[in-house]
């Protein structure tokens, strides 16, 4: 009945060219409407302080363990540990110029850029032919993350016996009349210390890809194979290119995960093992052995904005420059 007699108010003032007041123009539900836009619905305090109180521990725990320590390790790499006083670039300066230095990092790079590759291409194979088995889904699973169960101190032993100047692989190499390696203390600790990371660390990486691998619609291949596409090409066309953000996951964990072998290495061969192992953590751990703190921190903070680059190029190469 409102709006009718609104109507019939609006044609009379028309045939007697009476002007409209604003109020009569429009309904009135229009400036109730757009007073309750301006006027948007704010949550009482004990309500927004909610969420805090539950973030709190974990915010504490990340600043007492991570963020202090950094922002600390940041301050010290510009002072002497000796006399605490400022000296600017100085300790960057003799950490690239230290050839200790230069031996690890580029022992690391090596490592990371022959490690990584391998890593991904063997498990991202592996779980695609995982896929054609879905029965059996949960015992290769289960078979192929017992590595990471393994306590270190465990792999260790078992390196030792297996790889030892009169391990097991010797005692076969006897027998083919084959010289023995001495594969701790020579060139060939790298080949042992590239397997000893894909061995612990290919099945975490498998699972992932299978997980990418799930949650790709099945319709796709069905619309494909309808098409008449072949499996090579609906891996190509369907599959990989839904496997980029897995990829970026992946990656940045095997990248994380690659400066974990120091443990390994550690214990296998010492404090100072083969050029060809003796990696960054190996130099951080004897100059803090040796109270060489400011060089440990300004190469600690090399290695972590390089780490950060690292990872922020790769998020922006995989999401193809737009930002998502």
């Amino acid at each position: 009945m409102k709006g009718g007699s609104l109507l019939i108010k609006t044609l009379l003032c028309r045939r007697k060219n009476i002007p409209l007041s604003k109020a009569a123009r429009k309904p009135k539900y229009l400036y109730r409407k757009k007073q309750q836009n301006e006027h948007e619905y704010k949550a009482p305090l004990k309500e927004r302080i909610v969420p805090w109180l539950f973030l709190t521990p974990s915010l504490f725990a990340v600043s007492v363990m991570v963020l202090i320590p950094l922002v600390d390790a940041l301050r010290r790499s510009f002072f002497s540990a000796v006399s605490n006083q400022f000296v600017g670039f100085q300790n960057y300066i003799s950490v690239l110029g230290n050839s200790a230095f230069q031996l690890a990092a580029s022992n690391t790079a090596k490592f990371i850029f022959v490690c990584i590759p391998l890593l991904l291409i063997i498990s991202l194979v592996v779980a695609l032919m995982l896929t054609t088995f879905q029965e059996k889904h949960g015992i290769f699973k289960t078979t192929f993350l017992m590595p990471m169960a393994i306590p270190v101190a465990s792999i260790v032993l078992l390196w030792r016996v297996i790889f030892h100047r009169n391990g097991l692989i010797n005692g076969l190499l006897s027998l083919l009349d084959v010289t023995s390696i001495d594969w701790i203390g020579s060139g060939a600790a790298f080949a042992v210390l590239v397997f000893a990371y894909i061995w612990k660390n290919f099945g975490y990486d498998m699972v992932l890809w299978l997980s990418g691998i799930s949650a790709i619609n099945p319709a796709l291949y069905e619309a494909a194979q309808i098409d008449g596409a072949g499996s090579i090409k609906r891996l190509i066309k369907i599959t990989l290119p839904n496997l980029l953000p897995t990829l970026f996951t992946v990656t940045v964990l095997s990248l994380l995960n690659s400066f974990k072998v120091f443990r390994e290495a550690y214990l296998i061969a010492g404090s100072y093992p083969d050029n060809s192992i003796y990696m960054l953590q190996h130099l951080f751990n004897n100059w803090y052995s040796s109270l060489d703190v400011d060089k440990m921190c300004a190469g600690a903070v090399m290695m972590a904005f390089i780490v950060f680059t690292l990872i922020m190029l790769l998020q922006k190469i995989m999401s193809g420059g737009d930002g998502s």
